[in-house]
Parts: C-alpha cells; sequence; structure tokens
C-alpha cells in the first residue's frame, strides 16, 4: 500500500523523536499499511472511490502515531488529504500555501458554539465559482481540539462548519465521555455528505467500521468472520 499524508506525517513525526513513542500494544509487529497484527491486516479490503473534495488534517502532536488514529482512513479513502503537526507557536509554509491555494474553499470543521456567530455554516454554499470544498478537521482529543480552535489565528478567516449529526458515535477505540463526540473519520463521512458525494460518505464509514472490527479483533485475539456485516457492507466499494 502506497504512503499517503499521514503516513508521512508519521514518519515525519517519529524523526523528530527523542524517545520511541510507546502505544498500547505496541511490543506486536503491525502491518505499515494499516497498523493492526499482520494476520487481521485490512489493507486487501481498503475502498477505492473517486473523491472531489480535499481534507486538510491538523494534527495534535502525537496524534499520527497512535495505531487507533482515524485520520489516517479518511487518508486511504481520500485522495486530496493533507496532513500537517499543529503547533502553538509555528505554522507550517506548507499549510499557509495550502489554505490559499485557489483551487479550494476551506472551512473549519467545529462545533459553531466555539466560534463568533457570523462565522458559522450549517450547509455548503453551492459551488459557484469552481472551487472544491477543503474541509479542516482538528484531529485530536476533545480538549486538544477546543484549544487548537482557539490558538491557530491564521484560520480565523475561514468559515466554520457546525455539523448537527443525528447519530451517536461508533467509535470504540477509545473512551468518550459523551456518545455525540464523533471521532475524525465520522466526522469527515458527514462533510462528504454535505459536499454532496454520499457513496464516499458511506465508503469511509463502512471502513470506519471495518478497521474498528479488525483493530478489536486482534486486540481480544479473535477469529475474524470475513461474512460479518462490516465485510459485506465494504465489498460494494472494492
Amino acid at each position: 500500500m502506497s504512503s499517503h499524508a499521514v503516513s508521512r506525517l508519521r514518519s515525519e513525526r517519529l524523526a523528530r523523536s527523542l524517545k520511541p513513542f510507546v502505544s498500547r500494544g505496541s511490543r506486536s509487529e503491525r502491518c505499515p499499511g494499516c497498523r493492526v497484527i499482520p494476520s487481521y491486516c485490512l489493507c486487501a479490503w481498503r475502498p477505492r472511490v473517486e473523491v472531489q473534495a480535499g481534507v486538510c488534517l491538523l494534527m495534535y502532536d502525537v496524534e499520527a502515531l497512535k495505531p487507533s488514529n482515524t485520520g489516517w482512513l479518511i487518508a486511504d479513502l481520500v485522495a486530496d488529504t493533507h496532513a500537517f503537526g499543529w503547533q502553538r507557536t509555528e505554522v507550517d509554509p506548507r499549510l499557509l500555501a495550502l489554505l490559499d491555494d485557489p483551487q479550494y474553499a476551506p472551512c473549519v470543521v467545529f462545533p459553531g458554539e466555539y466560534a463568533e456567530p457570523e462565522r458559522v455554516i450549517e450547509v455548503l454554499p453551492p459551488p459557484t465559482d469552481g472551487r472544491r470544498p477543503l474541509f479542516i478537521l482538528l484531529d485530536a482529543t476533545w480538549t486538544e481540539a477546543r484549544k487548537m480552535f482557539r490558538k491557530s489565528p491564521y484560520l480565523n478567516r475561514f468559515p466554520v462548519l457546525s455539523l448537527r449529526p443525528e447519530q451517536l458515535s461508533r467509535y470504540r477505540l477509545r473512551r468518550s465521555k459523551r456518545d455525540e463526540h464523533l471521532c475524525t473519520a465520522e466526522v469527515a463521512a458527514l462533510c462528504l455528505e454535505l459536499a454532496g458525494e454520499p457513496c464516499a460518505a458511506q465508503a469511509l464509514d463502512a471502513w470506519l467500521d471495518l478497521f474498528t472490527e479488525h483493530y478489536l479483533s486482534a486486540k481480544h485475539r479473535r477469529v475474524l468472520d470475513e461474512q460479518s456485516p462490516a465485510h459485506q457492507a465494504i465489498r460494494p466499494f472494492l
């Protein structure tokens, strides 16, 4: 499986580390393509769909190093995914260049209650100038994401897309105190739906579910059932 933006960011972050990053289960060998134990590898199930929208992932410190990170799943599916490490005092010039790229219409995806009312939108404006949506996602824990939103003044010129998801999160790889807090891949799927790309949204949801099933099966050493609902759901996108 070829590398993508999150994979490259992970490599950059590892190269800067002064000590090895230790995650739960890190003693186990992991597939470099899907980050699960090789005997539970799901690379062959990776969906293939055309996606017009772009995604910009701003990732908090070690987020790219975590095997359970779901921004990786977005980059698996959305070819035009960009990933940058977030720092409070420095901004990657490549990020600023991306935000100024005239082919994109950037928006920050974040709850509207944290933004000035005049910035908040709940639907995407129709594309009148040929620009493609660029969804800026803050990939972090909820506490970290709020800090990133407050302390990234270079994002203040963009509208804030406030999602109102009807479903509770299906993400089961990390604990959250609130069921309505969606993981990054779930947020991206909702964005693709709003952008008029329902097939891509469904594929990303299915990819998240399959990753979760393989990840947890590997963790608990359960036998995989390739006829499970998660495996069936991904088949139309292979």
